[in-house]
């Protein structure tokens, strides 16, 4: 059964779809009051995760102003924190006395229990919203209230790992079972904190899991984009990060795998992919190892058939003929 469920306002007449929006939008996330432009045929479209009380969602709509005011929260507040991650389009946000210019490739938090105002422009803006308890962030309150209608980079540093993650878990959703949401929803808040925790200097207030959990998915995540460095190794990914040896090995060790053994599995992966490829068939298997790291072709044929237990050549031939 999967996780994710999708809404669009085209199953109905135009002249209804901006109040199926609103609607939508109201048992998605917060109710607000929603004013556009194109409220006479309002195209949109919502895809929503649901992670427990974690609740990953990805939005397509047209220019649209929003207003979240003392008169909403006193009628309905869930307590939550949203996090607004702009893929394309711009917009701005204003929240504790801030006002602040969003552009694509940024994120912005905003507090459900505040007054809110916002707006997205543009003939059609894409974000990622995640919105979770604000007991849920192993931060304080009074921290994160400091960084609340502030444009923090979603596509650089930390934060770039916690967009990436986002996209790969919208992109992965249908992937995931429901013995999954533990752990997706823990790994998507410890990200977010890390994210907030180094924009406002605080990372000790984290709990150390937090910290681990995050630190984690970071190191996986530089190593997911330097497998065709062939001088990645252990050592490499350590100093990148700042840490010692000792410490990454010990983030893996919950995995049950070793640094070195995760690299080379990755690395065998899209190795197996690419030589599945039937745009790649030109390709000589030993170019394609050297695409992911693997100088040596001999080293290749031999990791590749330990692991799969057919050598590079024949797996291509193999899925050819399939």
């Amino acid at each position: 059964m999967g996780l994710t469920s999708e809404f669009t306002t085209a199953v109905v007449p135009a002249a209804e779809r901006f109040a199926l929006w609103t609607e939508l939008a109201a048992q998605s996330h917060v109710r607000n009051w929603l004013r556009s432009e194109s409220a006479e045929d309002f195209q949109a479209w919502l895809r929503v995760l649901d992670l427990g009380d974690v609740r990953v969602s990805t939005l397509t709509y047209p220019s649209v102003e929003i207003l979240r005011t003392p008169k909403l929260i006193r009628q309905d507040d869930p307590e939550v924190y949203q996090v607004n991650v702009l893929r394309s389009g711009s917009g701005h946000a204003a929240q504790n006395g801030r006002l602040a210019a969003v552009r694509a490739g940024e994120l912005v938090l905003v507090d459900s229990s505040r007054p809110f105002e916002g707006g997205f422009d543009g003939e059609f803006s894409s974000m990622t919203v995640v919105q979770l308890p604000r007991a849920r962030l192993p931060l304080p309150q009074d921290v994160v209230q400091r960084v609340t209608a502030t444009p923090i980079a979603a596509d650089r540093g930390m934060g770039g790992v916690f967009g990436r993650w986002l996209a790969d878990l919208d992109a992965r959703a249908d992937e995931c079972a429901p013995g999954d949401i533990p752990a997706l929803a823990s790994v998507t808040v410890d990200l977010l904190a890390a994210v907030l925790g180094r924009r406002m200097a605080v990372e000790n207030e984290m709990t150390p899991e937090s910290r681990k959990h995050a630190l984690r998915v970071e190191v996986c995540d530089f190593i997911n984009r330097h497998l065709s460095d062939p001088s990645l190794s252990p050592a490499t990914v350590a100093a990148a990060h700042r840490i010692s040896l000792r410490h990454l090995h010990q983030i893996f060790d919950s995995r049950g795998t070793t640094v070195a053994a995760w690299i080379r599995a990755r690395r065998l992966e899209c190795c197996r992919r690419d030589l599945a490829d039937p745009a790649l068939r030109r390709r000589p298997v030993y170019a394609i190892g050297a695409r992911w790291g693997f100088i040596e072709p001999s080293h290749f044929s031999r990791a590749f058939r330990a692991a799969y237990g057919i050598s590079p050549r024949d797996y291509r031939e193999a899925t050819r003929n399939r």
